[in-house]
C-alpha cells in the first residue's frame, strides 16, 4: 500500500473525527485524517469545551457576589477581567488541542493538513487551505501530509457545521457576533440581544448576565429552549429572569440599525407591534448549517436533506464507499452524538457483528446555562403525541437535603413512563448539575430498565441524584420525601 493510500480517509478531525479515526486504528484500518484548520474541530476549540471554561468562571463570579447567603464575607464586589476570562478560556481549548495531536501520533494516524474534495468514489484531492493552519502546541504528529491525491476503500465526512445568518442580519465580526466573536469579546458588552434561544444562544445569555451585561433574548417560537419540555422550559425561564435576562418569546429581530458601537434591533412581536432595543452587541444564535460546500457531493450524486448529508443508521450515504457522521449529517448536532455515530460507522465498515445502528431517542441534550437543562427522551407532550398512555413524576430540588446544602434548591427532576409496560421514555432536568445527573437515566432508558428496578436501585445519601428515584417514585405514587 503506497503511502497515499488508506483503508480509511476521514475528512474533519472534530469529536466524531478525531474518534472515528482512532476506532479505526484499533481496528487495525489504515487511516488517515484531512484537516483544513485545527485539530478537535469547533467543539474543542470554538464550541463545547472553551464554553464550558467561560461559564464556570461566570459560576464562581456568582458564586462570590453571593458570598453572604453562605455565610462568608466578601469585601466589595467580585469582578471580572474580560481578558483574562477569555485567556483562561483559549488556554484550556489549547491544551485539548495538543492532546488530540498526542492520540493521533499514538494511534499512527496520518494527519493529513489541507482541504478535501472528493473527486470519485474512494479518492479525494487535497488542495491548501482557505483558513489558516492552526498546529497543535505539542509535536506535530508522525506522518503529517499535505496537498496531493489520496485514495480509500472508505471516506468519512466528518466536516461539521457552521452557524446560520439570517438574510439583513449577516454577523459582521464587529456589532453582529457568531459564537466565535462571543466566545472571545475583545472588550465586555454592557448590553446585548441574543437571537436565539438555543442550547448556544442561551448558554452565552446566561454568561454575559452573570459578567454584568444587560440581556435580552429574542425567540421565535413560543417557549425558552424549544426542544426541551415545556413545564422544564418554563422553570428554566423563571429562574433565567429571576438573574435578570429579559425574554421575549414568540418575537423575532426584522431588522439592525448599526451605529458606530451599537446596534438597534427591530423586534416583532406575535400580535405584530415592533419595538425597538438598542444594544451594544446581538449575537446570532439561530442555529448551524452543515458544512457540505466544495466537497464535490453534487458531482458524486450524494443525496443531502436540508443544508445535511442524507445517512442510514450506520452513517451510509447513497453513494457506496462515503459515509457522513456528526452535524453535517444532520440533527441533533451533539459532539457526543458525532463520536457515537463515527463509532457505529467505523464498526460496520470494519465488518464487526452486532453493530447496533444509531437510536436518536436515546442521545441526551445538555444546556450549561443556569440553571442548567438536560434531557433525554421524549417529552410530555410528544409521548402524549404519540398516543401513548404514560405516568409523569416530578420532584423539586426544594425537597432535597443536598440542594438545600448547596443553596441550590430550585430545579425540579420529571420523569415520563409507558403506563403500560413501566418503559422510561423521557426523563428532564432543571437545577444545578442536572447535565451530570442526566447519564443515570440514560443508561436505565438504554438498558430497557422499567420503573420496578429504578424504584429497588439504591442512591446514596445525601445526593442530588436522590431525586431522580424520588422522581420515579412520584410517578406511581409512592414518593417519600415529599
Amino acid at each position: 500500500m503506497s503511502g497515499t493510500s488508506y483503508d480509511v480517509i476521514i475528512i474533519g478531525s472534530g469529536p466524531g473525527g478525531y474518534v472515528t479515526a482512532i476506532r479505526a486504528a484499533q481496528l487495525g484500518l489504515k487511516t488517515a485524517i484531512v484537516e483544513r484548520e485545527h485539530l478537535g474541530g469547533i467543539c474543542l476549540n470554538w464550541g463545547c469545551i472553551p464554553t464550558k471554561a467561560l461559564l464556570r468562571s461566570a459560576e464562581i463570579l456568582d458564586h462570590a457576589n453571593h458570598a453572604k447567603s453562605y455565610g462568608l464575607k466578601l469585601e466589595g464586589k467580585m469582578t471580572a477581567d474580560v481578558k483574562d476570562v477569555v485567556a483562561r478560556s483559549r488556554g484550556v481549548s489549547a491544551r485539548l488541542n495538543g492532546g488530540v495531536a498526542f492520540l493521533m501520533k499514538k494511534n499512527k494516524i496520518d494527519v493529513i493538513w489541507g482541504e478535501a474534495k472528493l473527486t470519485k468514489p474512494g479518492e479525494i484531492v487535497v488542495s491548501k487551505s482557505s483558513k489558516p493552519v492552526v498546529e497543535p502546541q505539542n509535536p506535530v504528529p508522525k506522518g503529517v501530509k499535505g496537498e496531493g491525491t489520496y485514495t480509500a476503500r472508505n471516506i468519512i465526512v466528518a466536516t461539521g457545521a457552521r452557524p446560520r445568518a439570517l438574510p439583513g442580519i449577516e454577523p459582521d465580526g464587529k456589532l453582529i457576533w457568531t459564537y466565535f466573536e462571543a466566545m472571545k469579546p475583545d472588550v465586555m458588552p454592557k448590553s446585548l440581544v441574543v437571537m436565539g434561544s438555543g442550547a448556544i444562544g442561551i448558554e452565552f445569555a446566561s454568561f454575559y448576565r452573570s459578567m454584568g451585561a444587560e440581556v435580552t433574548v429574542v425567540e421565535v417560537m413560543s417557549q425558552v429552549m424549544p426542544v426541551e419540555d415545556a413545564e422544564i422550559s418554563a422553570l428554566a425561564r423563571k429562574q433565567l429572569e429571576k438573574r435578570g435576562l429579559k425574554i421575549l418569546t414568540e418575537a423575532k429581530v426584522t431588522k439592525v440599525e448599526k451605529g458606530a458601537n451599537s446596534i438597534t434591533a427591530h423586534v416583532e412581536t406575535k400580535d405584530g407591534k415592533v419595538q425597538t432595543i438598542t444594544a451594544d452587541r446581538l449575537i446570532s444564535a439561530v442555529g448551524v448549517h452543515g458544512n457540505i460546500e466544495g466537497l464535490g457531493l453534487e458531482a458524486l450524486g450524494v443525496k443531502t436533506d436540508r443544508g445535511c448529508i442524507a445517512i442510514d443508521g450506520y452513517g451510509r450515504t447513497n453513494v457506496p464507499g462515503i459515509h457522513a457522521i456528526g452535524d453535517v449529517a444532520g440533527p441533533p448536532m451533539l459532539a457526543h452524538k458525532a463520536e457515537h455515530e463515527g463509532v457505529v460507522c467505523i464498526e460496520k465498515i470494519a465488518g464487526l457483528p452486532n453493530v447496533h445502528a444509531m437510536d436518536k431517542a436515546k442521545i441526551p441534550g445538555c444546556t450549561y446555562c443556569n440553571p442548567q437543562v438536560a434531557s433525554v427522551g421524549l417529552t410530555e407532550a410528544k409521548a402524549k403525541e404519540q398516543g401513548r398512555d404514560i405516568r409523569v413524576g416530578r420532584y423539586s430540588f426544594s425537597a432535597n437535603g443536598k440542594a438545600i446544602a448547596l443553596g441550590e434548591d430550585q430545579g425540579m427532576i420529571k420523569t415520563i413512563f409507558d403506563k403500560k409496560t413501566g418503559e422510561l421514555i423521557g426523563a428532564h432536568m432543571v437545577g444545578t448539575e442536572v447535565t451530570e445527573l442526566i447519564q443515570g437515566f440514560v443508561v436505565a432508558m438504554n438498558l430497557e430498565t422499567t420503573e420496578e428496578e429504578l424504584m429497588h436501585t439504591i442512591f446514596p445519601h445525601p445526593t442530588l441524584s436522590e431525586m431522580m428515584k424520588e422522581s420515579v417514585l412520584d410517578a406511581y405514587g409512592k414518593v417519600l420525601n415529599a
